[in-house]
């Protein structure tokens, strides 16, 4: 099992249903009027955002690194692959990338991939990101937390320092027989600086919006157009 598969598999002791609905809410408001046709929902989950956008009649496809999201999506019909983004093809009026998923890059990885989203964009295409701001990962991700459910049982401890928040992921699962697997990894996030997004190749940064999310301006929204 991958660390993004555990993650997986522990998403819905997260607690984080009523953040997430927030973000598609945020996301969803950003595209309309902007005659969207196509988009492509990269780290898309368990496709909950392609939805609204396929109710809104665009067509959707998705990318995710989890092989447990990705068999979830497909089990209700959505058009999701297993692959890096940058191995898609066709171009796109929107890409989005919600909640965090800009945070699992490292500084260079990031540039990389923004540069190659820029090449699935349709002419005045746009592309759509959140992020953690320095007080999110500080004040806000930091710490620890657990929770038990029925049978299952998480516990989270997330350390942040030199712009990385290490995030330890413990989960127990009871067997039929009573005795308990246990499940362990980490998963790293990275702090960027704004000035990281300012200075892309193809991409230009037309508007950020720092907002709050759980805390007081814990995330920014970043939204480029190609240049």
């Amino acid at each position: 099992m991958t660390n993004l598969d555990l993650y997986a598999k522990a998403e819905h002791l997260l607690g984080i249903e009523e953040a997430t609905e927030a973000l598609y809410d945020l996301y969803r408001s950003e595209l309309d009027g902007k005659n969207v046709k196509t988009l492509l929902d990269v780290g898309c989950g368990r496709g909950g955002f392609m939805q609204r956008m396929i109710s809104d009649g665009v067509v959707c496809k998705g990318v995710d690194l989890s092989s447990v999201m990705v068999q979830e999506c497909l089990d209700i019909g959505l058009d999701v692959e297993c692959i890096n983004a940058s191995d898609v093809t066709g171009k796109y009026d929107a890409i989005v990338s919600i909640f965090d998923v800009l945070n699992f890059m490292d500084s260079d990885t990031l540039v990389t991939f923004l540069n190659s989203m820029a090449d699935k964009l349709n002419d005045d295409g746009i592309l759509i990101a959140d992020i953690n701001t320095l007080y999110g990962f500080k004040d806000v991700a930091e710490g620890s937390m657990s929770k038990d459910r029925d049978d299952e049982f998480l516990s989270v401890d997330a350390i942040f320092q030199n712009d990385k928040l290490d995030t330890q992921f413990t989960l127990f699962e009871k067997r039929q027989d009573g005795s308990y697997v246990k499940h362990q990894d980490s998963i790293i996030q990275h702090f960027h600086k704004i000035k990281t997004f300012q200075k892309l190749e193809k991409l230009k940064l037309v508007e950020k919006q720092t907002f709050s999310l759980y805390d007081t301006e814990d995330k920014t929204l970043l939204i480029f157009k190609k240049k």
